[in-house]
């Protein structure tokens, strides 16, 4: 069961020219999910499948509409049609300032936010580049005004990995699909900052 594991690992390719690649390891190590994404489409269309075949697609993630500063994705269970729930980027704040997204469940109600973790180190990843790679990411999620999982970038100038932790999560108030697709997300947009 891909969804289950207290802790993953997202970690980038080494090499790939066309297009993002993103293998999730569980806390065993093994790979839980694989995840593809077109590069240069004016729409974002990511997919997480069970392994590298990509035969079975289990998630399905896409923007709303083609020019939205705020980056809302809408996150669909592949196999049961259902929409998990919708990502939304804080727009500008999230472009200038530090990383805010709100977390909304799949009738669209607002259930939470991921937060980057200060202002002033955001800030000086955006805007100091030649020491961003000292200060990696880091993210907590509270869901329904509960700690609900922890997004920590490794320090790594070479290859992208970022740790999603759901031990806090005793309540399992965040659902494992929404979360691991926010953590791709996370993952993706940092590759492009």
């Amino acid at each position: 069961m891909p969804f289950t594991h207290p802790r993953y690992t997202i970690r980038t390719k080494f090499f790939r020219l066309f297009g993002g690649a993103f293998h999730i390891y569980d806390d065993q190590g093994g790979l839980a999910l694989y995840s593809d994404m077109k590069r240069f489409r004016l729409k974002e269309d990511i997919r997480l499948y069970d392994d590298e075949t990509k035969r079975t697609e289990l998630l399905r993630v896409s923007t709303q509409s083609i020019f939205d500063i705020s980056g809302a994705y809408d996150v669909h269970d592949s196999t049961s049609g259902e929409r998990v729930g919708t990502l939304k980027r804080a727009g500008l704040s999230s472009t200038f300032l530090r990383d805010r997204w709100t977390v909304h469940d799949g009738d669209g109600a607002e259930i939470g936010e991921i937060v980057e973790d200060s202002t002033v180190k955001a800030l000086v990843r955006r805007y100091i580049e030649a020491v961003a790679f000292l200060l990696p990411q880091h993210y907590h999620a509270e869901i329904r005004g509960r700690p609900a999982a922890v997004f920590r970038q490794r320090f790594n100038p070479v290859i992208y990995k970022l740790d999603v932790d759901f031990t806090g999560d005793a309540a399992g108030v965040f659902d494992r699909r929404l979360a691991l697709a926010a953590g791709v997300l996370l993952s993706a947009i940092e590759g492009r900052q």
